[in-house]
């Protein structure tokens, strides 16, 4: 069968060609590490990588901070059997964090003991950028800890859209470790570190590894399909907007203490490269809505360009179910539907019917979940991308307050 301009009808393809490789192809215990974090080692854009950023402060790091170059999202379900062992667990998280996202000298144990550090860093371990962002998820608000009258009131599991397909094992957690860096070796010994400290109290669920390529030739970088991802992101500079955006604040209706959290969407898409590929580039752009050579709207020149819609209302240079116009329509109060993404592309080598598996992390930063990425998601419900792409993993997290002070720890707020 033939579809739109000749081209081979994409939905009987994929149906016949890859119904056997569903997506989901790291079966069993859903753990798996990026065979690209080497390439994520490429060089920075012109300013250089920050040598580290701090700490502490009113929201954590890792949101509004400049993406690193590797990261690591992984999911936990926690095993402390009760609250205070909750506590213990968030407590020593923090610690180790705070050396970690600083760097030093691992403290000496003895001649007899275990070392206290793996030495995959040296002796000496650098920042090197390294941020964490702890997130939880709503699972850890059953009867377990006595917290479920303190649940973020619009977070929840993450359901299935009508073109998903996921997988149990890929979604959810009691907690969201988001950890990027600089280089792949400074997120991987972060990770040995807490899994050496944490022991008994947290138990990993699934985790992806993830790589931000650097702009090619500007701009912003661009994902696997070859555009640009995170065009017309809010400005993280203009802390009005995030306000209005990524935070939550007081008089929202959210527990006190959640002011100055966020509302994580963490969404893992495979893509279906080879197919992508035998793709027109007419058609590709036409489904984006955007040239994918410098990343402006089909009717722009420049990747900052704001699309005309206004002067197109039938679609007829922009379709109107291109990816950006249906996320974005720019109408009268779409303007709520934005959120702040922080995606990274992800290759984990090939399936068991040897398709290449890779795709992207897609992480949304947002101040309410159905008033955005859930609304925004809706609206994309059967675009014709979704004949390229799948989801299915990822869930929904709820972004901890920052740490204030040298006594203050993650989560205090919450179970004090």
């Amino acid at each position: 069968m033939t579809g739109r301009g000749g081209q081979v009808d994409r939905r009987s393809v994929l149906r016949g060609a890859l119904a056997a490789g569903a997506v989901g192809a790291a079966t069993g215990a859903a753990v798996a590490s990026s065979a690209a974090s080497a390439a994520a080692s490429a060089p920075a854009a012109d300013s250089g990588p920050a040598a580290s950023y701090p700490f502490e402060g009113v929201h954590q790091a890792g949101v509004l901070t400049e993406k690193q170059r590797c990261a690591a999202f992984v999911s936990f379900d926690v095993t402390a059997a009760d609250r205070a062992g909750l506590s213990e667990l968030l407590g020593t998280l923090t610690q180790r964090l705070r050396f970690l996202t600083a760097g030093g000298v691992p403290e000496p144990l003895g001649i007899s003991a275990p070392p206290s550090d793996s030495g995959v860093l040296g002796p000496e371990v650098p920042a090197d950028g390294l941020t964490a962002t702890v997130a939880v998820g709503s699972s850890l608000f059953d009867g377990r800890f006595g917290l479920a009258a303190r649940k973020p009131l619009r977070l929840k599991p993450m359901t299935s859209f009508p073109d998903d397909d996921l997988d149990p094992a890929w979604c959810q957690g009691d907690l969201m470790l988001q950890l990027c860096a600089n280089n792949a070796d400074t997120v991987a010994h972060a990770l040995r570190d807490l899994a050496m400290h944490t022991r008994g109290g947290m138990q990993v669920r699934w985790r992806i590894d993830g790589f931000n390529s650097p702009p090619r030739p500007s701009g912003t970088p661009r994902n696997l399909l070859g555009f640009r991802d995170g065009t017309a992101n809010p400005p993280v500079d203009d802390a009005r907007t995030m306000d209005q955006v990524v935070w939550v604040g007081p008089g929202q209706g959210e527990p006190a203490w959640a002011v100055n959290g966020s509302y994580l969407a963490v969404r893992v898409i495979r893509m279906r490269v080879e197919f992508w590929d035998r793709v027109s580039l007419n058609e590709q752009e036409r489904m984006i809505g955007r040239q994918r050579s410098s990343g402006a709207p089909l009717d722009g020149q420049l990747e900052t360009d704001a699309p005309q819609y206004t002067a197109d209302p039938m679609g007829d240079v922009i379709p109107l179910d291109s990816h950006m116009r249906l996320a974005n329509p720019r109408t009268p109060g779409s303007d709520g539907l934005r959120m702040l993404r922080r995606g990274y592309n992800y290759d984990l080598g090939t399936d068991s019917n040897g398709n290449l598996d890779m795709g992207l992390v897609f992480c949304a930063y947002q101040q309410d979940l159905d008033r955005q990425f859930i609304a925004v998601q809706n609206r994309l419900a059967g675009e014709p991308l979704i004949d390229y792409i799948s989801p299915y993993g990822g869930g929904y997290f709820f972004v901890l307050p920052g740490v204030r002070n040298a006594r203050d720890w993650l989560g205090s707020s919450l179970l004090v």
